[in-house]
């Protein structure tokens, strides 16, 4: 058994989200958001750097060394996934492990809004899931997936680096691909996807350019595509996807996201206060006639007044759900307040509830 099974047992016991182990450091875990130290001694850079090659494909521990960085996923069976990072820094190696369930929770266990599942049931457009590292991106769009692989009878195509959840084909017929083992790049698996007849394919981030153009592209001709970008709003993930763009470019690339977008969902993660876990609380955006005006003529300072008044068409601001997730006491009034954008708006509900921040 490798040595580094017993911090993975540790972590899944304790609901850990990841586990920290760097040269010159005690390993860490990270508990309902925060780090807190191993009673364990610090650990040497030979030391670690034996214990994860373990562990380590050799193809990976070859990139690994070339470039001081890698990615791969490993999987300790009966206990769970993780998605890997190995780096360097001026005291040695040191690794990221994030565990990812073996069950795929549903829409509803995650306590999500029920318009996710509409999204899964969408015939075409594009989908964007956003939100800082760490903010539950994947565990949403897993759920989402589930819903349609549960509802629908249709080719499911994912294009992750690397792959987190693993779906067992149940209605649909599902195909993972992971970058860098099945496939080069994003790009190259984005413009093979064209040619395998999926329904539904799910790039697992928007990097760069090229992969985002093919991404339209495939939202455009008749696919639904689900995505994931690092922007924290939804009128800043339509900003970010433009300026990707040459300027001269730019006025198309609006028309063409103009016409495929149907949702951006962006989303925080808060610590609970009423039992031990984390909650998501999200910014819902729906591709409904003005915003596709809006993005279209550049105005997409105005989308924030559309959020708050959109709420019939399944819209939400994020201050909104986090009154809501004050109310029901699931959130602390400091981390409300830590994340609100509209922060008097937020002070103003944590008043009315007898609270101070």
């Amino acid at each position: 058994m490798a040595q580094i099974n017993a911090f993975f047992s540790m972590l899944h016991e304790y609901g850990g989200s990841d586990l920290h182990l760097a040269s010159g450091s005690q390993p860490l875990l990270r508990l309902r958001g925060q780090l807190t130290r191993i009673k364990y001694k610090a650990l040497e850079h030979e030391e670690l750097k034996a214990m994860l090659y373990e562990i380590t494909p050799e193809p990976k521990i070859k990139q690994f060394e070339e470039t001081g960085d890698v990615d791969f996923a490993h999987e300790l069976p009966g206990v769970a996934r993780y998605r890997v990072n190995y780096f360097m820094q001026h005291r040695g190696i040191s690794a990221v492990f994030r565990e990812i369930p073996q069950t795929i929770l549903t829409v509803e266990q995650l306590g999500l809004p029920d318009r996710l599942r509409d999204l899964a049931m969408l015939n075409k457009g594009l989908v964007l899931v956003t939100g800082p590292t760490g903010s539950g991106k994947s565990t949403t769009l897993a759920a989402i997936i589930d819903h349609a692989n549960k509802n629908r009878r249709d080719h499911i195509l994912t294009i992750e680096d690397p792959i987190e959840f693993v779906h067992q084909p149940q209605g649909c017929l599902i195909n993972q691909r992971e970058v860098g083992r099945d496939t080069h790049s994003f790009k190259a698996a984005l413009r093979g996807a064209l040619r395998e007849d999926p329904d539904i394919i799910l790039v697992g981030e928007m990097r760069d350019l090229e992969t985002i153009r093919l991404a339209l592209e495939a939202a455009e001709t008749g696919h639904l595509v689900f995505s994931t970008l690092h922007t924290q709003s939804a009128h800043k993930t339509i900003d970010r996807i433009i300026e990707v763009f040459p300027e001269d470019s730019q006025a198309q690339v609006r028309a063409s996201l103009a016409e495929s977008l149907r949702a951006v969902v962006s989303q925080t993660l808060f610590r609970r206060v009423d039992k031990p876990g984390r909650v998501a609380a999200q910014e819902i955006l729906i591709g409904i006639p003005s915003v596709r005006n809006m993005i279209r003529e550049a105005k997409t300072h105005q989308l924030p007044s559309v959020l708050q008044t959109g709420r019939e068409a399944g819209m939400q601001t994020l201050d909104d759900e986090i009154c809501r997730l004050l109310e029901t006491r699931v959130i602390a009034p400091e981390d409300a307040l830590a994340q609100a954008q509209n922060k008097e708006k937020v002070q103003a509900a944590i008043e009315k509830l007898g609270g101070a921040a």
